[in-house]
């Protein structure tokens, strides 16, 4: 079997079956590689629109990650509809506090309800909840899970749901860890894989007259940390193209910014 990754083609005037056999099973070969190093969808997510009030917190690393090439975007996390919850969740950021973990930043300081950019953008908050855990299966991926795990541990999770004023879809979430070096491991590890979608997006709720948007529209994602905490932003075109990369980037960072500033300011490094 030839390596040169070029398909063989027949000897002159042999249409044997032995030859054709070897043709098919180069094909399937090549055709295996080529699924292996598709990159992966995530998962669905439930956003579940409540507000906890907990404690929560974060910037001396950053990174910003977008798909090479416009025409070559990673597909994006498949998204599911989110469902209201009743009430509001009891406070984890005081249990934290109470087991000897400065809590997180509560999630309604974390996350404001409108952010206003410098272009003219307006963000505004869809929901906002807090994981159950940092590893939820449906909530981050294997790899970052594992990383988790391996970790000193992590206080918790938040996550919320924006769009602007052009109906583009921005997930924020923010991990709050015990150890600031599990942070920065975390963010250069993450960083370095750009097309590795290891945390999910949240489907856009009833309601707020935005699509679902299928599981191969382009998305962007950009790292921060400070301190104790890992802020992830995720962008998607309200169309879900997969074109115009930079110029997402470009759009999410002012939300971006927003959530860090406020991270940064809790955790006393602004």
């Amino acid at each position: 079997m030839p390596n040169n990754n070029e398909i063989p083609t027949s000897p002159s005037g042999s249409g044997d079956d032995e030859w054709n056999d070897l043709v098919r099973r180069f094909e399937a070969e090549e055709s295996g590689l080529r699924s292996a190093l598709r990159p992966r969808r995530v998962w669905p997510l439930n956003l579940t629109l409540a507000l906890v009030a907990v404690g929560a917190a974060f910037v001396v690393l950053k990174y910003t990650g977008v798909s090479p090439g416009d025409g070559n975007a990673a597909p994006a996390p498949a998204v599911s509809t989110p469902t209201r919850a009743s009430s509001a969740a009891p406070s984890r950021g005081t249990v934290a506090a109470a087991g000897g973990t400065r809590p997180m930043m509560p999630l309604a300081e974390l996350f404001p309800a409108e952010v206003k950019g410098g272009s003219g953008a307006v963000f505004t908050r869809l929901g906002s909840t807090m994981m159950e855990s940092c590893t939820e299966p449906d909530g981050v991926g294997p790899r970052l899970a594992a990383m988790i795990e391996d970790s000193a541990g992590c206080v918790g999770e938040q996550i919320a749901l924006y769009k602007d004023d052009r109906n583009n879809q921005f997930n924020m979430a923010v991990f709050t860890m015990k150890d600031p070096q599990d942070t920065l491991a975390l963010v250069t590890d993450l960083a370095m894989a750009f097309d590795d979608y290891q945390v999910a997006v949240q489907g856009p709720p009833p309601g707020s007259g935005l699509p679902t948007l299928p599981a191969d529209s382009g998305l962007v994602q950009a790292f921060t940390g400070h301190g104790r905490v890992m802020v992830v932003a995720m962008g998607q075109w309200s169309d879900g193209r997969t074109a115009d990369f930079q110029q997402l980037v470009d759009r999410m960072k002012p939300l971006q910014d927003a959530v860090s500033q406020r991270v940064g300011a809790h955790e006393g490094m602004s």
